[in-house]
């Protein structure tokens, strides 16, 4: 009997000769240089390097909040400019970003909710689709309906995550999510981060200055200078 090949699945991710110029002083400036990378769901990924190489610019350019000078970002082996930004972001990603940006008028599970009246997404059941991720995610009934002010740091974060995954997306995006977070909470920040990867088949890509982050992490990429290599 022959032995049949297992089918090749293209990245859930894929970032090919990525290159970002911006005006400078009369020149063009290059904060990223053609930069290549495959990421697969399923896996964690930290990409790490000293303030002013670009990893800011390397985040706005894969959730589609950008645009690149050349090169291509490609979701599920299709260009994304050929999805639509819009279409892109709105489905396939979300990013949580270091300032939360919670809504502070509303509790817990309205921030969520009212993430997905916005996407469109789960009309019906968008109450009980918030409780069980915020569930998931260890936020117990009594703070699900406080106000985010109302909430520590770390329960803060976990509902920015909660609010993230809500319209079921392929890819998570943090931008130093353990920044302004004590050590213990930290940790468990980690820990969530690498359930929605392994547990949950999320493709979860962290940018950090955190050690404990990187060492957490199934790959650490290195951006240095607008270049972006495996640590």
């Amino acid at each position: 009997m022959t032995p049949t090949t297992p089918p090749v699945t293209a990245p859930v991710l894929q970032l090919t000769g990525l290159t970002r110029t911006y005006p400078f002083r009369g020149r063009e400036r290059a904060v990223l240089k053609e930069v290549s990378y495959a990421f697969e769901s399923g896996r964690m990924y930290s990409v790490v390097g000293p303030s002013g190489s670009g990893k800011s610019t390397l985040l706005a350019l894969a959730g589609g909040l950008d645009s690149p000078s050349s090169g291509a970002v490609s979701f599920n082996g299709r260009d994304i400019a050929d999805l639509g930004l819009g279409a892109y972001r709105n489905r396939h990603v979300a990013m949580v970003f270091q300032s939360l940006n919670l809504l502070t008028y509303l509790t817990a599970v309205q921030n969520i909710t009212s993430a997905m009246e916005i996407t469109g997404v789960g009309r019906g059941g968008r109450k009980q689709r918030a409780v069980e991720l915020l569930d998931l995610l260890g936020i117990e009934e009594g703070d699900r309906h406080r106000r985010t002010p109302e909430l520590s740091g770390g329960q803060q974060q976990r509902v920015a995550i909660a609010r993230a995954l809500a319209c079921e997306v392929d890819i998570l995006f943090a931008d130093e999510p353990t920044g302004s977070l004590d050590h213990d909470t930290a940790a468990e920040i980690i820990t969530v981060l690498r359930k929605l990867a392994h547990d949950r088949g999320k493709c979860v890509i962290v940018v950090t200055h955190s050690r404990e982050v990187a060492a957490a992490s199934d790959e650490i990429l290195h951006l240095k200078r607008g270049r972006l290599t495996r640590a």
